[in-house]
């Protein structure tokens, strides 16, 4: 990503994440994970100012959904899926609260996609 680019998305995630009167917007997710979630969705979309947009809107579209705390969970077990470890990572593959939180994640998602994409 250009320099450029990473300002204009730093710039932008900074106005988003601040209301019409300057205050704190109605996303209670917090700006790190916000910011990481649209680097990702523009890597994976384009990296233009409507993709921009549009990844913006998908993440407070999933804010909206899922509270903060599911969507870590949800995000922590996606992640030690990935991790080789056997039976000990079994518990985040095998078990219904594993695979639902990860559910939950997924559908917020495709609400977002739907709504914004």
């Amino acid at each position: 990503m250009s320099t450029t680019t990473a300002r204009m998305l730093a710039l932008a995630i900074v106005a988003g994440t601040l209301g019409a009167r300057g205050s704190l917007a109605a996303n209670p997710y917090p700006t790190p994970v916000i910011a990481d979630y649209v680097f990702g969705c523009m890597a994976a979309n384009g990296q233009t100012q409507e993709v921009l947009q549009r990844c913006s809107c998908s993440i407070d579209v999933i804010a909206s959904i899922l509270p903060y705390e599911r969507y870590e969970q949800a995000e922590t077990i996606l992640r030690l899926r990935q991790v080789p470890g056997g039976e000990r990572m079994a518990i985040f593959r095998d078990t219904a609260w594993a695979r639902e939180a990860v559910a939950d994640l997924k559908q917020a998602q495709v609400e977002g996609e739907v709504r914004c994409f």
